[in-house]
Order: structure tokens, then C-alpha cells, then sequence
């Protein structure tokens, strides 16, 4: 009895000494050290500071900023697209949180709008999927089940369909406005690339961008159309010497899940060549890539095969006719007089791409600098009718596809860019957050918590590909859905019919323009 009560004296008094002793050796450690002026001059107290730093991100994402504060998504974003990928709904209550005292965008309602039972729209082919059903939810006690659940799919009408690359061999036909942007493997992990694959192949009628990384396995896990895009490294197409692999291009082109080849000038958040930590780089990684494992790889700023629009038109031309596929490029908008070059090119010569990604400058990436994420390139409502409008003055629009990409995740965003010019939208961020990310700004660093955009093996367990691939469905579904609703209310049978005239812009002092009013505008006080 004595002995155990001398024991348990001497762990309380380990107990109490010990963290005493090691915060008498943190003072004058502090005191001592040279690194930080404020340990100096405030031993212990200073650590403080920098666990608040360490923690304020996080502080601020779910304590102090507002629903609509937070960078570069906030809260009422996330939930944006988390409501419909989970619970498959985009319904509100009370009103909208909007500021509709700041100038905007709007689409302009029709005075009789379209019934659902006047759209044009392809619904024959019912979807078996699942969705959350929420059974309580009191402050302590939440509760919520996955339930069986069978949708329309929301399709364009084989009358509407986007045709990309009518003259090629193998054109490609889409039934759906929305897509997948570029996300290589090795960026994301493959559980997240798997269930993104599959998600987007149950929704159909959509595609997925395989990003610089070229084409994995996982691309393929699922049913879905596939663009397979070609970066300056030529990762996935390369031979050892890092040259194209005409061969190896051919082999990839004749696999029927791949429906067009996108070369990759630059990214929004990035335009310059892309960056993937050596952490990253995989055996298996470095295969698919042609690279050696676990070094850290800067692709090239820009093509060595190309430097002038003369010279990529040939490029783009080669592939087309080795693959036989529709060939596109994307592109970050800054200078006018390159697009006004591209385009005066492609009236001259009668050739060009089939499709252009136009990637605004507010587009995310998994590394990039600040100084080129903040500050290079053009916003995409700015971008996507300047590239519009110039091949339109050309007289060349008719002959490509624009897709758009830059942060629209919701569908009056997404209705809003096709009336200012695009035909398709690429999507990159939220299909990331539909697979599980919490927007930890750690992609770059291979530590995703959620196993998202990291290779790690013990973090990617936490991704279940099933129950994920089930959100890429419902969000996907639930875009479309929207789509049509905001045509209808546009007094249009399809989004295909969204143009300049449905699309108004209100200025800080509540004046209203028409696009093509606010257009002419600018041109004359330029």
C-alpha cells in the first residue's frame, strides 16, 4: 500500500516537475536564440503568435469568416456544390444572399417562360444512383443514410449536341455542357482520379481532361470520354530523350475512351509550365510519366516543338492527322493582338484548332507561384468574350469550340459564360471538393488530410471511390438540371440557346446593359 503510494508521488510529482522544467529550458532557450526577435524579448509568451498563425486558417474558415468571405472559396461556395453533389439539390430558403447592390452579371428572365414539358432536352434514359436522405439533425444528434435513387440525366437533344471537330476522323459529340478541367495523376491520387472517373461515367455525357500527366489507368477505370491533354514535358507521349513519341501517340489516339488531344500552352493559375514536388512521383507515377521516381519535375515554360502561331497550327495539324482525333489547345488570355493573330492566321490559312480551352486567371492548380496566380492572366468573363468576339470579326467562330474554365461551379455562373460566348465549361476545383477536399491549401505538399490530392497511400485510404463517385454523379446531374431550369426562365427550350442578349450587367450606380450594349460601350469611350 505504502510502495504503491510512493509510486503514484513520484509519477504526480514527474507530472507536475516535468513540464515545469521544460518550460524553464524553453525560457532561457528563447532568450538565448538569435532567429526570432520576438522569443527573445518574450520567451514563452511569443510561442503563442505562432501557434494562433499556425491555427488561423482554420480559425478563420470555421470560426470568424462569413459565409461569403472566405478565399478562394468560401463557405457558401462549398456548400454550393456540396448540396447537390450529397443530398442532390440546389433548393434555398428565404432569400438570396447575393449583394445585389454591387455590379454583376445577371440572366434576363423571359416574361412567359418555358414550361418543362416545352425543353428540348434528352431524358428518355433514366440514372440508378444514390444520394444522402437526412434523418435528424439537432445540434448534437445528426443522422443521415445513403439511399437508392433514380434521376433523369438532363442530356442535350442528339439536335443539340456539341460537335467537336466535325471534319475529323473521329469527331467527338457531347451531350452535356459540363466537364472535367485538366487534373493529372500524380497531382491527385488515384483513388480520387478512380472515383472521379466513375462518377463522371455513371452521369455520362460529359468527359474528364487527363491534365499534363497524360493518361493512367484510372482515367480509364470508369466509362467516360476522355481528353487527353499534351504539356510542354510531353509527359505520357515521350520518348527517353523527352521528344514526342509519334508511336506511343497513335497507340493512345486508336483507345476508344479517348475522344480529343489537348495541347497546353498555359493554365489560369500558372502560365508557364507545371511543377510536381519530387514526393509526389511515384514508381508507378514516374512510368506513366517517363520520368525517374521521386524527383521533383518542372515541365518546360512553353513547347520546344513550337514558338509562333505558324509553327503550332503545323503542330496541331501533325497530330490531328496522326491520331485522327479532334485536337484543341488551352490557353490563358492576356495580350489582345495574340488572339487577333491566332484568328487572322486561321481565316488566311483555313486551318486551326477544333477546339480552344480558354482558362481565366482565377483557376486553380495543385503548385504554382503567387505572383502568377494572383496576378497573370485574364479573368475568364473578361477572357472568354475576348477570344469570342475576335473570331467572330474573323469569321472563323463557326469552325471552333470554346470551352471556358475559371471558378464556375454553380449553374447561373456557368449559364452566364455560354451567353457570353463559350459552348462548353471545364471544372476543376469543385469536382475536387465532390471527391472529399476540404480545401486545406496543402495540394502542393503531398499531405492532403483527405487523401485527395496526395499519393500517400495511408491518407488516400480515408477516399472511399464508391460513395465519392456518387457525389460526381449527383453534381454533375444537378448542373444540368440547373441549366435547363435557368434557360426556361430565359424563355429558352435549351442552354445551347444562351447568347449575349440573355445576359445583362448592372453597374455600381444600378444601370443596365445588354453584353452587346455594354460592349459598344467600352468601344467608344476607348
Amino acid at each position: 500500500m505504502l510502495m504503491g503510494m510512493s509510486i503514484l508521488g513520484i509519477v504526480l510529482t514527474l507530472i507536475i516537475l516535468l513540464p515545469i522544467a521544460f518550460l524553464v529550458f524553453l525560457y532561457f532557450y528563447d532568450e538565448k536564440q538569435t532567429q526570432h526577435a520576438v522569443l527573445r524579448n518574450f520567451p514563452l509568451l511569443g510561442h503563442m503568435r505562432y501557434l494562433l498563425e499556425k491555427i488561423g486558417p482554420e480559425l478563420r474558415q470555421y470560426l470568424f469568416d462569413s459565409d461569403s468571405e472566405g478565399k478562394p472559396f468560401s463557405r457558401e461556395n462549398y456548400q454550393d456544390i456540396i448540396m447537390p453533389a450529397k443530398y442532390q439539390t440546389t433548393m434555398m430558403g428565404f432569400g438570396s444572399k447575393r449583394d445585389f447592390d454591387k455590379a454583376g452579371y445577371y440572366i434576363r428572365n423571359a416574361m412567359f417562360p418555358k414550361q418543362r414539358d416545352e425543353l428540348r432536352v434528352d431524358n428518355t434514359v433514366l440514372l440508378h444512383g444514390k444520394r444522402y436522405k437526412i434523418d435528424r439533425d439537432k445540434l448534437f444528434n445528426r443522422r443521415e443514410h445513403l439511399e437508392e435513387n433514380t434521376v433523369k440525366p438532363w442530356l442535350l437533344t442528339d439536335e443539340d449536341q456539341i460537335i467537336i471537330g466535325p471534319d475529323c476522323r473521329e469527331p467527338f459529340a457531347v451531350k452535356g455542357l459540363v466537364g472535367m478541367s485538366a487534373m493529372s495523376y500524380g497531382a491527385l491520387g488515384n483513388r480520387a482520379i478512380t472515383a472521379l472517373s466513375t462518377g463522371l461515367g455513371m452521369a455520362g455525357g460529359t468527359w474528364m481532361n487527363t491534365g499534363e500527366g497524360g493518361l493512367s489507368p484510372y482515367h480509364l477505370k470508369g466509362n467516360v470520354d476522355i481528353i487527353m491533354q499534351i504539356g510542354p514535358g510531353l509527359f505520357g507521349v515521350r520518348t527517353k530523350e523527352g521528344t514526342m513519341d509519334w508511336e506511343e501517340l497513335k497507340r493512345k489516339s486508336g483507345l476508344k475512351q479517348i475522344k480529343a488531344i489537348e495541347i497546353k500552352l498555359a493554365q489560369g493559375a500558372k502560365a508557364r509550365g507545371g511543377h510536381l514536388d519530387g514526393r509526389k512521383v511515384t514508381p508507378e507515377i514516374a512510368e506513366i510519366r517517363g520520368l525517374e521516381p521521386y524527383k521533383t519535375v518542372d515541365s518546360p515554360n512553353r513547347f520546344n516543338e513550337f514558338s509562333d502561331v505558324p509553327s503550332l497550327m503545323a503542330y496541331i495539324e501533325q497530330i490531328k492527322e496522326v491520331s485522327g482525333l479532334p485536337v484543341g489547345m488551352k490557353m490563358v488570355v492576356g495580350q489582345p493582338s495574340d488572339i487577333e493573330e491566332l484568328a487572322a492566321y486561321m481565316k488566311e490559312h483555313q486551318t486551326g484548332p477544333d477546339f480552344i480551352t480558354v482558362d481565366g486567371g482565377e483557376g486553380g492548380t495543385g503548385a504554382t507561384y503567387q505572383e502568377l496566380a494572383d496576378s497573370v492572366g485574364l479573368p475568364i468573363k473578361t477572357a472568354i468574350q475576348l477570344v469570342h468576339r475576335t473570331l467572330i470579326k474573323y469569321g472563323v467562330r463557326d469552325r471552333v469550340k470554346l470551352i471556358a474554365s475559371g471558378k464556375l461551379f454553380t449553374p447561373d455562373r456557368i449559364a452566364v459564360v455560354l451567353g457570353m460566348g463559350a459552348d462548353l465549361v471545364n471544372l476543376a476545383r469543385p469536382f475536387m471538393i465532390t471527391v472529399g477536399c476540404i480545401m486545406a491549401l496543402r495540394c502542393h505538399t503531398n499531405t492532403c488530410p483527405v487523401g485527395v490530392a496526395t499519393t500517400d497511400p495511408k491518407l488516400q485510404r480515408a477516399l472511399d471511390i464508391e460513395e465519392k463517385s456518387q457525389r460526381v454523379m449527383n453534381y454533375v446531374i444537378a448542373l444540368r438540371e440547373g441549366l435547363f431550369t435557368t434557360a426556361a426562365a430565359a424563355g429558352l427550350a435549351s442552354p445551347v440557346e444562351l447568347s449575349e442578349d440573355h445576359v445583362a450587367y448592372i453597374d455600381d450606380q444600378s444601370r443596365h446593359f445588354t453584353l452587346s450594349e455594354l460592349y459598344e460601350t467600352r468601344k467608344l469611350s476607348s
